[in-house]
């Protein structure tokens, strides 16, 4: 069978990303190959989330400039299927419908701005529970720009899915409110108390910066595993040290030197909450999540 690619266009708070992945049904190992994954730091958030919630006309049209470049390269890759979805910058700003309007005229690119709800199912979507023991519990914690997504996966079914606006450019911004964080603390305790032992899953670019900054780790064929007090270690020694600094010290963009401490703090304190002590990082995210329901649909085409 001729090898098909899939595109996932993710238009978070702090960054756009484009993933190409092809598929071989004929393959002997792994169904899908990595073809290209670029990210962009346009930090949509740093408006939506302030600014009168608008995103300026000059953050609209880098936008509308990095999606054409996004569609070429899906032509380059002879892509056969995309989806965009933007989360939730374009969910806060109140010229979304404008901008996702004015893109799909210039480039024929469909952007769906999805709910904390779809975000939160899309990410569950990569069959995460494939790899997981079915005797355990999980919180399944994807910490983007705008919101966190929280998953709880018991006994390898997902029993819930939550969005919080809870984000790393949200308390750049201090715009998360106090009751949004409250109900993440609270959403989190009760499944604690229920189901001792949660095993964090962490989903996002800072989580797998973070690992890889940690001392005390392991890494597998699947995952990798890091401890809760180790990561506390690494937090506290970035902060310590001014953006700047990180860049050069840590070896970081510019854009991560800046979200990955408010990152750092989220997860301790879903951590806390879920009295957890490792964090799981299979290194997949949302864009991965769209390929994934992009091929099943295809195949369900096919019966």
């Amino acid at each position: 069978m001729e090898k098909a690619s899939y595109a996932a266009i993710d238009i978070g708070s702090n960054a756009a990303r484009l993933l190409i992945k092809s598929v071989n049904e004929d393959a002997n190992d792994e169904l899908f190959t990595k073809e290209l994954l670029l990210r962009v730091p346009v930090r949509l958030g740093e408006e939506a989330f302030s600014n009168g919630g608008k995103i300026s006309p000059r953050k609209e049209e880098k936008l509308v400039r990095l999606i054409k470049s996004f569609r070429q390269l899906m032509k380059i890759y002879d892509v056969v299927d995309y989806r965009a979805c933007a989360t939730s910058a374009m969910r806060d700003a109140k010229n979304s419908k404008a901008i996702v309007k004015r893109i799909y005229k210039e480039t024929g690119i469909r952007i769906e701005v999805i709910s904390g709800q779809e975000e939160a199912r899309i990410v569950y979507d990569n069959h995460i529970e494939n790899l997981l023991r079915r005797d355990k519990n999980y919180i399944y914690v994807d910490v983007g720009g705008g919101s966190t997504e929280i998953s709880f996966i018991s006994k390898g079914e997902l029993k819930s899915s939550k969005s919080y606006n809870v984000g790393t450019v949200r308390m750049m911004k201090n715009a998360v409110r106090e009751e949004d964080f409250d109900a993440l603390r609270r959403d989190i305790e009760a499944i604690a108390k229920e189901y001792p032992d949660l095993m964090i899953i962490g989903s996002g670019g800072n989580i797998n910066k973070l690992f890889r900054l940690a001392e005390e780790k392991e890494k597998h064929k699947q995952a990798a595993i890091f401890s809760v007090e180790s990561l506390r270690k690494i937090n506290d020694e970035l902060k310590r040290y001014t953006p700047a600094e990180r860049r050069k010290l840590f070896r970081l963009k510019p854009d991560r030197a800046e979200v990955i401490v408010p990152a750092a703090e989220i997860f301790l304190e879903v951590a806390r909450c879920g009295q957890s002590k490792e964090i799981w990082v299979p290194m997949i995210g949302l864009a991965d999540g769209i390929i994934d329901s992009l091929y099943a649909k295809r195949l369900k085409a096919k019966r």
